[in-house]
């Protein structure tokens, strides 16, 4: 295992990262307050303007000054899938609201209509069942109240999606949406999954001993992907490819917990082993507007092996800089000032 670590050094003022491990879906029980929010005000900038004589279920504007506010990577990534899935089904969920008599609600001001919709969405998704919430997790009042709201209409909703499904002879939502839609929406389900070795943890050798260990199979390429196989990438020789299907399976292993393996989209890695192979032996890195951590990390790995040092910038609190110093030492990143 390699005992040499890369310089990693912190400055702030250029750009936010939001980046670590939480997680926000609590099981398919339900997300964290904050989610919710966030995805609200994500889809109200995205979400499908109708014309004025058609407009039926009416949206405020109150939320659209103020951008998301994400906690880490986990969070921000369970926002955006929220509020697209919202917007896919933009109008059957008004058209639930607006059948089950939910809307328009006295009690409830239009600027929160965005926050009911994404609500809505994930409350179906879960078949109606109630959230589980932890004792630990910040509440949010709008949020809350509009949770009961819904939950108080949850028979008429249901039935207003029942009668929804009837009428289109649907099995279920999925089902609504046109062919392409469902198509595009299967390729993309069945993309593989890339992780980076994080070679200042475990060698390469190492991985593939412990990858055995769990009964996974190397094969030569995704087309030989057949239950528990994984390749190397064709492009990124730190990277590894594994079925879309195991996500859950690998993600409780050892390796991604222990940081010894990186899950992220290629594209990240592309762009690291891009920089990496336009840098002579002692070229510093500047990582500025760049939205992950574990891209400045992966930086730092590949460059461990030169003089380099890599200036990570836009830390713009002493806690959001303790919380990268804390993953990076998880990480074995090296030290940073």
């Amino acid at each position: 295992m390699p005992s040499s670590k890369s310089n990693l050094m912190l400055s702030g003022d250029i750009s936010n990262f939001r980046e670590m491990s939480t997680t926000s879906l609590i099981e398919n029980n339900g997300y964290q307050d904050s989610v919710y929010i966030n995805a609200a005000k994500i889809f109200q900038g995205i979400r499908n303007e109708k014309p004025q004589d058609k407009i039926l279920v009416r949206y405020g504007n109150e939320l659209v000054p103020s951008l998301p506010d994400f906690k880490d990577e986990c969070s921000q990534r369970s926002s955006y899938e929220l509020a697209f899935s919202a917007l896919k089904y933009q109008d059957l969920l008004e058209n639930i609201l607006l059948d089950s008599c939910f809307y328009p609600c006295q009690s409830i001001p239009d600027e929160l209509t965005s926050l009911i919709v994404v609500m809505l969405y994930d409350l179906q998704d879960r078949k109606f069942q109630a959230r589980q919430i932890s004792d630990e997790e910040e509440s949010i009042p709008e949020v809350r109240d509009v949770e009961r709201y819904l939950y108080s209409f949850k028979t008429k909703l249901a039935a207003a999606l029942a009668r929804c499904r009837i009428k289109h002879d649907a099995l279920s939502i999925e089902y609504i949406l046109p062919e392409t839609l469902r198509k595009q929406e299967q390729r993309a389900s069945a993309l593989p999954l890339y992780a980076w070795i994080n070679t200042l943890k475990s060698s390469l050798e190492d991985i593939y001993k412990e990858l055995k260990k769990e009964g996974f199979t190397k094969v030569e390429s995704v087309s030989d992907f057949e239950g528990y196989t994984y390749c190397l990438d064709k492009h990124c020789h730190d990277v590894l490819v594994f079925p879309a299907s195991l996500k859950e399976e690998i993600l409780n292993l050892e390796l991604f917990t222990g940081y010894k393996l990186i899950l992220q989209d290629k594209s990240r890695s592309l762009a690291v082993h891009s920089v990496k192979a336009l840098l002579n032996m002692d070229d510093d890195i500047i990582v500025a507007h760049i939205g992950s951590r574990l891209t400045a990390a992966h930086m730092s790995v590949l460059s461990n092996q030169s003089t380099s040092k890599v200036f990570v910038c836009g830390v713009k609190s002493q806690a959001k800089e303790v919380e990268l110093k804390e993953l990076f030492t998880r990480m074995e990143c090296g030290s940073m000032c």
